[in-house]
């Protein structure tokens, strides 16, 4: 029936993937604006219980992770070529590096960038730290380099590299199924490996969705602030149109002609921002902070990579660490195969260096500047900031800048710079979500790119129509939870074939799935009668 359906609507999918990720978006929009309360309240108690009883599990699987890929960059693994051996890269570092970002948080950063640091400040999470002190202030820029640094970065590095080692050295399609042919074998190709994608397009959707939210909430904060623009849903729907409509332009026009160009651009305009700051703010107070916060950021990392609140009664870890680690993994599939399909021909240590280091190195700047520049406005009382962000953290940039001279340059600069990123996220989700709906065979239709661009402004729409930042927290930190747990599962399969590839084995010994550990077995006392000879 559904290839029926496909044959009349003339689509190029994969049936049972596409129409399954579509019908349960549709669905979810369908209940959700007309039961808005009932469906807050189901993702609200959801979350609640996940965040009680599974939140040491967010924290240590995204922490060992981490050594995971340090241990494999450093590792007999990490020469290991994305491709045949001779392959070399297809874009060069610094167009790399800006299409990683663009598609990464730079839509996060700029909406926490001060918001957090400040939030932190006033409010600091520890007892026993005094609000507005010193103390709370190194606090604040730690815990928010913890949030967007490393940890941020292996989440979407771990199915990126995944992704583009079975894609790129074994050819298998570049979608999350695939990474579980070790283990599933020619099953990735029926239901188990449609379920593992569906999972991945709807985590992509209702991620990406939920950053279009964000953004939305915080241009609307800032046309308000700035313009006087009504804060209202209807406002906030045209937003997200405008929004999904520049996204669709730029999704039909590809991925070197509209993502590339677009990331581009959008790294030159925030490095003109982070410049201008750096100019007209507290210049000198930024370097030393930033030298130091680098320092209490990696002495702080061990214990707070694998700090879970235990001993405190408050819900501070459900709102800020889980919610982002829940955010950033639902956005996993889609980042991860965008930064595999632009990653082919480097080697496993370049790639892991590369995700890991080169967008924390930025994140530790874009922190630098504007979180420890919004501290020094609070501490000398030049905006009350810490109110303004507890009342409305979407326009905590907004007020920040008003405190700095050509106030109306920068905030036209950032509400800009805000379309931009978020018109990257959505039109590269849209790729990805396309690639995951489809066979590698089959050619890749505009209407099908557009399709999936328009479903996430609708739903970004109907999260926010249903309880604002409050629906958009606790749908993400409870959908983060299934594909968590497919991120071990990447880990342990990307391994395994690894450890055969570094022997020797071809193509078809290496994905004989479950055969596995016999082949490899087999080998090992071959090699070993070899070497004693």
């Amino acid at each position: 029936m559904l290839n029926r359906l496909q044959r009349l609507m003339g689509l190029q999918t994969i049936p049972g993937v596409f129409f399954t990720s579509a019908g349960i978006a549709v669905l979810f929009v369908a209940l959700a604006i007309p039961f808005d309360e009932a469906v807050s309240g189901f993702f609200g108690g959801l979350t609640a219980w996940v965040a009680r009883n599974l939140g040491w599990f967010y924290i240590a699987t995204v922490s060992f992770l981490l050594v995971f890929l340090l241990g494999l960059a450093f590792s007999r693994f990490g020469s290991i070529r994305l491709g045949a051996d001779d392959s070399r890269p297809d874009y060069s570092n610094l167009t790399w590096f800006t299409m990683l970002f663009a598609a990464g948080i730079g839509t996060i950063l700029m909406f926490w960038g001060v918001a957090e640091p400040v939030s932190h400040f006033a409010n600091p999470p520890f007892s026993d730290v005094l609000p507005g002190s010193e103390r709370a202030a190194r606090d604040a820029m730690t815990i928010s380099l913890y949030h967007f640094g490393l940890h941020t970065w292996t989440i979407f590095a771990m199915p990126g590299l995944a992704i583009a080692y079975f894609a790129y050295r074994h050819h298998l399609p570049m979608r999350i199924s695939s990474l579980f042919y070790p283990v599933l074998g020619d099953r990735i190709n029926g239901p188990l490996g449609w379920a593992v994608d569906v999972i991945a397009v709807l985590g992509t959707l209702f991620g990406v969705a939920t950053s279009l939210g964000l953004g939305t909430l915080q241009l609307n904060s800032g046309l308000n602030y700035l313009l006087g623009v009504p804060v209202s849903g209807s406002v906030q729907v045209m937003l997200i149109a405008v929004i999904a409509s520049i996204a669709a332009v730029s999704v039909a026009l590809g991925l070197d002609k509209g993502v590339r160009r677009l990331s581009q651009l959008n790294i030159i305009l925030a490095g003109i921002l982070v410049a201008f700051v750096v100019l007209v703010g507290p210049t000198v107070f930024i370097a030393e902070g930033m030298v130091q916060g680098i320092g209490d950021y990696l002495d702080a990392l061990p214990w707070l990579a694998f700090w879970t609140q235990t001993f405190s009664e408050t819900d501070w870890q459900r709102k800020w660490t889980l919610f982002y680690w829940a955010w950033t993994i639902s956005w996993a599939p889609y980042v991860g195969i965008f930064i595999a399909r632009i990653s082919r021909g480097r080697t496993i240590r370049e790639f892991i260096a590369g995700v890991l280091f080169a967008p924390t190195v930025f994140t530790l700047v874009w922190f630098g500047v504007f979180g420890l520049s919004a501290i020094h406005v609070e501490m000398n009382g030049q905006v009350a900031l810490a109110a303004q962000v507890e009342q409305n953290p979407a326009v905590a940039i907004f007020a920040f800048l008003q405190a700095l001279p050509l106030a109306q340059f920068s905030s036209s600069l950032s509400i800009i710079i805000i379309v931009i990123f978020f018109t990257t996220s959505s039109d590269s989700a849209s790729l990805v979500i396309d690639m995951l709906t489809r066979r590698d065979d089959q050619p890749s239709l505009i209407r099908q790119r557009i399709f999936w661009a328009a479903a996430q402004g609708v739903v970004a729409a109907s999260l926010l129509l249903a309880g604002g930042l409050d629906a958009l927290q606790n749908v993400i930190t409870a959908l983060g939870l299934p594909f968590c747990i497919l991120l071990i599962f990447m880990a342990v399969s990307l391994f395994k074939a690894l450890r055969a590839d570094s022997r020797g084995y071809s193509v078809d010994e290496l994905v004989q799935g479950r055969a596995y550990d016999t082949v490899s077995s087999t080998k090992d006392v071959k090699q070993e009668h070899h070497d004693v000879s």
